[in-house]
């Protein structure tokens, strides 16, 4: 238990954030550490063909120790941490025999993981929890998913009477700012499948994911006296207003679960002469995706109309879901879920309410479906991992490579 605890504090203790406002890849100079610490530690642990791109793309081999024809699969994670709370100077605090109470991540500040309040902590009584100490994001997204993937090939290395064939394994930048697949090499790859290892709790498998659109509404408008207003002003900040009200109300992030799409507003900004709304879109089903997009076109070209073209829309599709490239191909996720029964796992098989780099990776012909990596609350300060969920996912990885040898 003890290596991959320092394992994965190795990892997390790297600042990796990416930056969405950045046009380079990596998109942040800070993810090469990880990257570069990452290469030394594949080739040290015995992996063939490691290699690194001027991108920050990492791939290597483990090469099949059986004498007969085996497809080459894949495991892929990421490496970047989300920009949406801060990743730096990241502090694991590791809690053994979880008691089911309240953890104390900063006494200081008063922050506390609530086990009323993230209930999923009881099912993790007496195990052993990686937390943060309240001040960063942990960055078990997804840094638990390399952690799995080193450790289970290291197994792999050492113990060469379990049977497998020829596996790949990426780690790619930038997944957080929706571009860890943008330039992935699959050719290059070479593996007939892949799994991300970028999950949440123990037993999540997934194959569907959103269909993804973002959008963003810009209005001009005329700034002129408020005295001497009346028919002249332009408040592009109300009418950025009356769009955003023409929006379901109830269609949000806070209201809906399972295979409910939504629309989500997260940046408003202005003034009476310009402001921005940007929004994202996201449905698992196509036609219903579709429709969404209709109506922020309807409501722009309705409120254009009105207020003589004074707004304009950017609208550009993000990925699409997975479900269609892996149905195909559906023993892949078979495979994955009896390695799971086959140790003592049961599976939570359920749509994706996001995407992965899977879900571009198929669209590239990479069939890709998720697993577990094991963490929660990820993206912010109260993110935790449970040590034995970190063991498990390693378990599935090995068993994977077993199971897709033996067919």
């Amino acid at each position: 238990m003890q290596h991959i605890i320092d394992r994965f504090i190795s990892y997390a203790t790297i600042d990796t954030q990416s930056d969405s406002s950045s046009n380079t890849t990596p998109s942040t100079k800070k993810q090469w550490s990880l990257a570069n610490k990452l290469v030394d530690e594949l080739r040290a642990i015995g992996l063939t063909d490691v290699t690194i791109d001027d991108n920050a793309y990492i791939m290597a081999t483990l090469p099949s120790n059986v004498d007969h024809q085996v497809p080459t699969i894949g495991f892929i994670a990421h490496f970047d941490t989300s920009p949406d709370f801060s990743g730096t100077n990241v502090k694991p605090q590791v809690i053994e025999n979880y008691d089911g109470k309240d953890i104390i991540l900063n006494k200081e500040k008063d922050i506390v993981l609530s086990s009323s309040y993230f209930d999923d902590l009881l099912q993790y009584i007496g195990q052993t929890i990686i937390t943060t100490d309240g001040t960063t994001l942990l960055g078990a997204d997804d840094k638990a998913g390399i952690t799995e993937i080193v450790t289970a090939m290291e197994y792999l290395i050492n113990n060469p009477d379990i049977k497998h064939g020829p596996i790949r394994i990426g780690f790619t930048p930038d997944e957080e700012i929706g571009r860890g697949a943008h330039k992935f090499d699959v050719e290059k790859f070479g593996a007939e499948w892949a799994y991300t290892m970028d999950g949440s709790q123990i037993g999540e498998l997934e194959y569907e994911n959103f269909n993804a659109a973002g959008a963003k509404i810009t209005v001009s408008g005329k700034s002129v006296h408020p005295g001497y207003a009346k028919g002249k002003m332009v408040n592009a900040l109300l009418i950025a207003n009356y769009i955003i009200s023409e929006f379901p109300k109830h269609e949000i992030p806070q209201e809906t679960d399972g295979r409910d799409g939504f629309f989500h507003i997260h940046h408003i900004n202005g003034e009476i002469e310009h402001a921005t709304v940007e929004l994202i879109i996201r449905d698992h089903d196509l036609k219903r995706f579709n429709e969404r997009k209709q109506l922020v076109q309807d409501i722009v070209k309705r409120y254009n109309n009105e207020y003589d073209n004074c707004i304009e829309l950017e609208l550009k599709d993000q990925y699409f879901n997975m479900k269609e490239k892996v149905e195909p191909v559906f023993h892949i996720v078979e495979t994955a879920k009896k390695a799971m029964e086959d140790i003592g796992i049961k599976p939570i098989i359920k749509p994706i309410r996001g995407g992965t780099d899977g879900s571009q990776l198929s669209y590239m012909g990479l069939p890709c479906p998720n697993i577990f990596a094991g963490g929660h609350n990820f993206h912010g300060k109260y993110e935790y991992v449970p040590v034995e969920s970190m063991q498990k996912a390693v378990e599935v990885i090995v068993r994977i490579c077993q199971l897709t040898a033996n067919q």
